[in-house]
């Protein structure tokens, strides 16, 4: 019987579209290079790994980027404001809330921002608790993630559902024997807990 639903935030009770925020932004011919530049590098990952500060990354992708300075710059400029809640699912986690099932979340984030948006956006209050990858120094899929948030919670991982907008991460869930739930639409949640016997 489940009576845990873990949430990832990224493109599940949050939105993430970096490539659509870059378009506000900057010139459509420099999005996938700046994209690429930032969002795919080392110390995107690093920041989400919490072992670098957002400026030290900034400073680092500039000067391997140098000729792309101030697109970079502008990027990196009030980019927590594309993370903004999918409203529907939020939804979705409040009737979870209300049905006694235990609600928390487990993601990959950064310092900087995983602060800005628990303290703007009320429904982090729902949460029962939650593991966050800069603050523990590790990251999903690495089962040492999943074992933390089992063991600080004392859950039963076949009580549990986890759900995340990214197969490897769901995959890596599963090997440490939660149920998973892997989120290809927004639009799905509802449907893909029903599988589950979770009606809202």
């Amino acid at each position: 019987m489940i009576k845990n639903i873990i949430f990832d935030l990224g493109n599940v009770l949050l939105n993430f579209e970096a490539k659509k925020y870059l378009g506000s932004k900057i010139p459509l011919e420099k999005i996938e290079i700046i994209y690429k530049g930032i969002f795919q590098s080392e110390e995107w990952i690093s920041l989400d790994r919490g072992t670098i500060t957002e400026e030290e990354a900034k400073a680092n992708i500039i000067d391997r980027n140098i000729d792309y300075k101030e697109y970079i710059n502008m990027a990196f400029e009030n980019w927590y404001d594309m993370l903004t809640p999918i409203e529907k699912n939020i939804r979705i986690l409040e009737a979870l809330k209300e049905k006694k099932y235990k609600i928390y979340y487990l993601s990959n984030f950064h310092d900087l921002a995983f602060k800005y948006v628990t303290q703007k956006y009320d429904f982090f209050k729902k949460f029962d608790g939650g593991v966050v990858s800069y603050e523990e120094k590790i990251l999903k899929p690495e089962c040492e993630i999943y074992e933390r948030i089992i063991k600080k919670y004392n859950l039963n991982p076949k009580e549990c559902i986890f759900i995340d907008d990214t197969k490897i991460n769901v995959d890596g869930a599963t090997e440490s024997g939660l149920y998973g739930i892997h989120l290809k639409d927004i639009d799905t949640l509802e449907e893909n807990l029903k599988k589950y016997e979770i009606e809202l």
